[in-house]
């Protein structure tokens, strides 16, 4: 079997609030991807100033954690093949108006400050990112039985 890896995605209050979660979440599986984790959840001032630590020094660090706690946000932990990668292109770029055609972020917004999902960019971000969110427990290990049309055997 293909080697795996996990990536953290989290629907942003904007997402949730536009009634995008069924969305997002489809895009992943239909692509094939598993999801082994998955909360709904109003994150804390403290824990998202440890996801967002990288950027804390930027001007804009305090209105993204203020925005990011102005509704639930969808933590999630997905696993596949290159996900990481592939998770950012389904994603698009940041900029939403950089982003292309047929990316969630192409197809669903116009700003910014408004583009609805984060995902990791690499898997050492992928990691640290499912270990502030998740602990180990919450973390489903299970097999799909389409695994077979989805992956070829080694």
């Amino acid at each position: 079997m293909a080697a795996r890896e996990r990536t953290f995605i989290m629907i942003k209050p904007d997402g949730v609030q536009r009634g995008l979660i069924g969305k997002i979440i489809s895009r992943f599986e239909e692509k094939g991807f598993k999801l082994v984790a998955m909360k709904f959840m109003q994150a804390s001032n403290e824990l998202l100033e440890k996801h967002y630590a990288d950027l804390a020094g930027r001007p804009f660090f305090p209105g993204l954690v203020r925005y990011m706690q102005l509704g639930p946000v969808v933590p999630m932990v997905w696993e596949g093949l290159n996900i990481v990668k592939t998770g950012r292109d389904i994603i698009g770029a940041t900029n939403p108006m950089e982003s292309a055609p047929g990316t969630l972020r192409g197809d669903l917004c116009i700003q910014v400050g408004r583009n609805i999902i984060h995902g990791s960019d690499s898997v050492p971000s992928a990691e640290k990112e499912i270990g502030l969110w998740f602990t180990d427990e919450e973390l489903a290990n299970y097999s799909m039985a389409m695994d077979s049309w989805i992956y070829e055997e080694n």
